[in-house]
């Protein structure tokens, strides 16, 4: 069994218009979201072994947050540039090239794309992952290699107003 949390980034600033969508940071709500959503994933023991992250600054911060919580060094989340203005066939190409020493992974990108992938996952309709939103995608399989559409299921959808509730 081979597990994959998908997180949206959380809420980015568009205060400065000259910036490239790229380097957009955070806003308030987002370095708000950030942290309790890994914190939220603590709790839940998710032993997420491996965090791969978009380059662009909003889904890099989010997964350091993440990161930080979980207990699991900075220095060792991947940049995967292929996760930013992917496809999901560009994102589920990155889990097949994993190795299968990770059972738990984490991958850290962008919509409408994770909107697309949980819909695969699904036989339930999600319309939005909103932002820091996380999806959790259990698949039989014992190599990453084996993941794709048909190969697991949805089973945990979290996202930080579910957690104000």
């Amino acid at each position: 069994m081979k597990t994959v949390f998908f997180v949206r980034h959380a809420k980015s600033s568009w205060d400065n218009p000259s910036l490239s969508d790229r380097d957009r940071p955070l806003n308030a709500r987002g370095l708000r979201d950030a942290p309790q959503m890994g914190l939220k994933l603590k709790q839940l023991n998710a032993n997420i072994e491996l965090i791969v992250s978009s380059p662009a600054k909003r889904a890099f911060t989010t997964a350091t947050f993440f990161a930080a919580a979980l207990g699991l060094p900075l220095d060792e989340i991947v940049l995967e540039p292929r996760l930013y203005e992917a496809m999901s066939e560009d994102v589920i190409s990155v889990i097949n090239g994993l190795s299968d020493e990770y059972k738990v992974i984490a991958i850290f990108g962008h919509n409408p794309t994770f909107t697309f992938i949980a819909n695969l996952f699904t036989e339930d309709y999600i319309d939005n992952i909103p932002t820091c939103g996380v999806f959790k995608v259990d698949a039989r399989i014992n190599s990453w290699k084996e993941f794709g559409e048909n190969s697991g299921r949805l089973t945990a959808f979290y996202y930080p107003k579910q957690s104000l509730l």
